[in-house]
């Protein structure tokens, strides 16, 4: 019985270790799409709650793909009006943007 005490007590840490959240992390939960030079299409998946992200190249058509609502702005640093797009929603296909924040309130 002496030998199965650790063994207990080390898989009752790892259970808790599981079930609590560690770090401040936190990402939207689907996955973003847009249109990209000559109309490539690119994604980023889970991106990261309230970070601004501008964009390195043409960018344009946003899809919102996640769960939480997103903003594209048509300039960098959040920089013009903006568009909030709710989940599953889409900006029109020539809609250019060229900064976008994730989960934004």
């Amino acid at each position: 019985m002496r030998l199965l005490r650790p063994v207990v007590v080390g898989l009752s840490v790892l259970s808790l270790a599981i079930a609590i959240p560690t770090g401040s992390a936190v990402a939207a939960d689907g996955m973003f799409a847009w249109l990209g030079p000559h109309g490539e299409p690119h994604y980023l998946r889970n991106p990261p709650d309230h970070r601004c992200f501008d964009m390195g190249q043409e960018a344009r058509g946003a899809r919102n793909g996640l769960r939480q609502p997103l903003v594209v702005y048509p300039r960098r640093r959040r920089k013009g009006a903006p568009t909030r797009l709710r989940p599953g929603q889409s900006a029109p296909s020539g809609a250019h943007f060229s900064s976008v924040v994730f989960n934004s309130h």
